[in-house]
C-alpha cells in the first residue's frame, strides 16, 4: 500500500529549507499550470496599540516569502494571500495594519502578489455532510490550489492547532460560533475534522520555526524550534505535527474524527516521514491549563493559589467560542488584580454553551449571550447578574463584576488592546525571538 508522504525538515537556511520540505513530500506535484493559488497563513490575534509575543502565533513572514519564491519558480503567476483575523468585521484597519507590518504589502512590490481580508469579501455556503453547513470565503473555495500553512502550537480547546483547524480562519462569523456546538456529539471537533473536505488540492506547510504551548495565543509559552513539516494531505501534516509537539494524533479529537471520516487510521501506519526523525526531533508542548477543583470551589491554579476564596470560576469548555475566549482571559486577569484577601460572597461566573448553575450559589454571573439564553430561568440561580452581548461589552462586564462584589479595574479592559506587550518581557534579551522572522525586505 502506497504511504501518504510527509517530510520533516530543519529550518537551517531561509528558502532552501523550505524549498526542501516541499520537494521530499512532493507537495507541489499537484498543483496545475497557471493556478489560481491561495496562501492561507495564521494570524490568530492582532492588535495595533502594541508588539507582543508573535513567535509561535503567527506564522512567519520568512516562511510565507519562501513559499511565494517556490511559487513564482514553478511559473505561478496569481497569488493571493488572505487571512480572516479575529476582529470587529467592521474593522478594517486591523487587517490593513497587521497585512502592513508583516510585510504582505511588501510582498506585492516584490513579487506581484494580491493580499485580502477575509472578513471584507463575499462567503458562500458549503455543505459539508451530516447536516452541516457552513459559509466559507469564496476565494479560497474557487481557487485552483490552496497552500496552508499553519503555526505550530497547541490549544487549549482542541490539543493542538494546525492545517486543518487553520482553515477555521476562511469562514465568517456565525459559522465559527457555530463551529463551537454545544451538542455533546456534533461539537466543536465534529466541525473541525470537516474543515478541508471541500478545499480545492493543497499543500500543507506547518511553521514550527517558532512554536508555542498552551496556546494559542500570546500568553502561551513559546519556543524556538526550527521545524517544518510539509505534506500534499493535510491530515498526515497534521498528525506528524501533532507527534512533533508530543502528542499521539489518535487523542486528538478532531484528528481522530477526520481520520475516521476518510476511513484512515489516525497512528501514523500509513504515513510515510520522510528527512528527519519524526521521534527524535518531537518535544512535549503542555496544551491544558491547570485548575484546582474543590467540591466548593474551582478556580484556574494562579487564583488558587494565591488564596481567592468566594469564588466559583469553572474551566472553559469547547463550546465557548473565540470571541469569548478572549474576554474571558480578561476578566480572570481582572479578578486576580481585585483580590485584597476578603473572600467573595460565594459567587460563580458561568461561560460558553453547556453549563448549568451550581447550587447554593449566592449570585451567578451568567456571561455572553449564550449562557443568558440557555440559564435565565435556571431554578438553581438566586440572584442572576446577565452580561448580554456576543460578545459581551466590557463595560456591562465590569458592572456584573462590581455588582457581585469584585472591585474590578475599569482600566484594565479599557487598555485591553496594550495588555498583550507586557508579555514581551519574557522573550526580552532571548536572541533566539528574532522579530526579524515578521519581516518582508
Amino acid at each position: 500500500m502506497e504511504k501518504y508522504k510527509v517530510s520533516v525538515v530543519r529550518y537551517e537556511k531561509a528558502y532552501e529549507s523550505v524549498k526542501k520540505a516541499v520537494e521530499l513530500c512532493g507537495g507541489l506535484d499537484h498543483l496545475p499550470d497557471k493556478a489560481r493559488v491561495f496562501i492561507k497563513p495564521n494570524i490568530v490575534f492582532w492588535t495595533r496599540a502594541c508588539k507582543f509575543p508573535k513567535w509561535g502565533v503567527i506564522t512567519t513572514s520568512r516562511v510565507i516569502e519562501d513559499v511565494v519564491r517556490l511559487l513564482k519558480e514553478h511559473g505561478i503567476e496569481d497569488i493571493t494571500i488572505g487571512e480572516g483575523i479575529v476582529a470587529d468585521p467592521r474593522d478594517k484597519q486591523t487587517p490593513a495594519h497587521a497585512f502592513e507590518t508583516l510585510g504582505y504589502k511588501r510582498l506585492e512590490e516584490k513579487y506581484g502578489v494580491k493580499t485580502l481580508a477575509v472578513m471584507e469579501r463575499p462567503f458562500e455556503k458549503v455543505d459539508l455532510g451530516d447536516g452541516i453547513t457552513l459559509k466559507f470565503n469564496t476565494d479560497i473555495i474557487n481557487s485552483d490550489f490552496v497552500v496552508n500553512l499553519p503555526a505550530m502550537k497547541t490549544h487549549n480547546q482542541t490539543i493542538v492547532s494546525l492545517g486543518i483547524k487553520n482553515l477555521k480562519g476562511i469562514i465568517d462569523i456565525p459559522s465559527r460560533k457555530k463551529c463551537h456546538s454545544a451538542d455533546p456529539e456534533k461539537d466543536l471537533h465534529y466541525h473541525i475534522a470537516r474543515l478541508a473536505d471541500k478545499m480545492p488540492p493543497m499543500l500543507t506547510l506547518v511553521d514550527g520555526i517558532y512554536t508555542v504551548e498552551r496556546g494559542p495565543g500570546f500568553d502561551g509559552k513559546m519556543h524556538r524550534s526550527n521545524l517544518l513539516a510539509a505534506s500534499a494531505d493535510v491530515l498526515s501534516a497534521d498528525m506528524a505535527a501533532a507527534r512533533l509537539l508530543g502528542h499521539d494524533p489518535r487523542n486528538v479529537p478532531y484528528l481522530a474524527h477526520a481520520a475516521a471520516n476518510r476511513g484512515r487510521p489516525a497512528d501514523l501506519s500509513d504515513v510515510e516521514i520522510l528527512g528527519e526523525n519524526i521521534e527524535n526531533a518531537a518535544m512535549h508542548h503542555e496544551w491544558d491549563f491547570a485548575y484546582s477543583r474543590e467540591k466548593t470551589r474551582e478556580l484556574p491554579l494562579p487564583l488558587a493559589k494565591q488564596g481567592v476564596e468566594g469564588l466559583f470560576y469553572r474551566k472553559f469548555d469547547s463550546t465557548m467560542c473565540t470571541y469569548c475566549t478572549g474576554l474571558n482571559g480578561l476578566v480572570l486577569t481582572a479578578i486576580r488584580h481585585a483580590w485584597k484577601g476578603e473572600p467573595w460572597d460565594n459567587v460563580e461566573v458561568l461561560t460558553g454553551k453547556s453549563m448549568e448553575p451550581t447550587p447554593g450559589m449566592n449570585a451567578t454571573i451568567l456571561l455572553g449571550q449564550c449562557m443568558y439564553k440557555k440559564n435565565k430561568d435556571h431554578p438553581n440561580i438566586g440572584r442572576m447578574i446577565a452580561v448580554k452581548g456576543c460578545p459581551p461589552d466590557p463595560k456591562k462586564v465590569v458592572k456584573a463584576l462590581h455588582e457581585a462584589g469584585i472591585e474590578a479595574d475599569p482600566n484594565l479592559f479599557e487598555q485591553a488592546e496594550s495588555l498583550p506587550g507586557f508579555f514581551m518581557s519574557r522573550y526580552k534579551d532571548r536572541p533566539e525571538f528574532e522579530e526579524s522572522f515578521f519581516r518582508v525586505e
